[in-house]
């Protein structure tokens, strides 16, 4: 079953074309994952399929239903979670979320959702005196009040401490394993492999890769990364002859050192440290790991997700 359908979507301001033609489908019970660098359409995309941007052209349908004819019931049905969420200082957790849920006709209860977002020792707090954690669980909160079937964060973690962010990351599991669709983008590649069923990556308004995080990683990348940088002054060496070594599938200069895509690593290092020796190199820096979602999108697009 499908949730949520985009057909040759587009949007443009001006002579800027954010979303270029996107085709895409989000199944029911899965958490989907939209990545891009800054600039390539991704919060243009979901603000459409919010209904917060009306398209230029293309179809987009959510649990069936149209925003055209479908508004009503539709609010009834989705979580959203904005980049930005303003909510009142003045008002408490609690009275935020009484607000908040006396726009829906079937909600949860305050309580069950501040117990969701575990909130419960700052229920009578004023948002104002909230940290940055927990307003982000506030905001989700207020996004789950409705007791959603669809579910839209974006960019729910960016700016958080690492136990804010793996509160929320288990608060969005939860929602996931009880059959609900989540729609997420993230400025965090580890964010995206954790939590993603599927993800699809997009670049200057089009979807250039689509897949589980597994299947994209082997499609795209050999199965480790050897990356070095040599001293200044200190030898050199050329693309041609770390090409030739054994077990070296793809070579590219990166941030003032080399990176090899590598098949097998045990063959690969060793050749690798005694060409450096034979030409006199000495390595600042070598550093192995096994081929991320992170590497898929530097290979694809040429930025790291967290490029301006």
């Amino acid at each position: 079953m499908t949730a949520l359908a985009l057909r040759a979507l587009r949007k443009s301001f001006g002579d800027v074309v954010a979303v270029d033609g996107i085709d895409l489908e989000v199944r029911a019970g899965e958490c989907f994952g939209l990545l891009g660098p800054n600039g390539a359409g991704k919060t243009t995309t979901i603000e459409i399929c919010e209904g917060l941007t009306p398209p230029d052209g293309g179809e987009v349908e959510l649990l069936g239903r149209r925003w055209s004819g479908d508004e009503a019931a539709l609010r009834e049905r989705l979580g959203i979670q904005l980049q930005e969420t303003q909510l009142s200082e003045k008002l408490t957790v609690r009275e935020s979320l009484e607000l908040f849920r006396s726009f829906y006709d079937r909600a949860h209860t305050v309580e069950e959702v501040i117990a969701m977002v575990q909130l419960g020792e700052k229920r009578d707090a004023r948002v104002g005196t909230l940290s940055g954690g927990q307003k982000q669980r506030l905001a989700i909160a207020c996004a789950l009040v409705g007791d959603p079937e669809l579910l839209f964060l974006d960019e729910p973690t960016t700016g958080l401490d690492p136990q804010a962010r793996r509160q929320l990351w288990e608060l969005i599991e939860s929602f996931r394993a009880g059959g609900r669709t989540t729609l997420l983008t993230t400025h965090y590649m580890d964010e995206a492999e954790r939590l993603c069923d599927r993800v699809a990556i997009m670049d200057h308004g089009r979807v250039i890769a689509l897949g589980t995080p597994r299947a994209l990683i082997a499609q795209h990348c050999a199965e480790h990364l050897v990356e070095f940088s040599l001293e200044a002054g200190a030898g050199a060496v050329d693309e041609a002859a770390l090409r030739a070594l054994p077990g070296v599938s793809a070579v590219r200069e990166a941030n003032g050192g080399w990176q090899l895509e590598v098949t097998e690593l045990h063959r690969a290092v060793p050749e690798l440290l005694a060409e450096l020796e034979r030409r006199r190199a000495v390595l600042s820096e070598l550093r192995t790991h096994s081929s991320t979602l992170e590497d898929v999108f530097v290979k694809l697009t040429g930025r790291h997700l967290r490029d301006e």
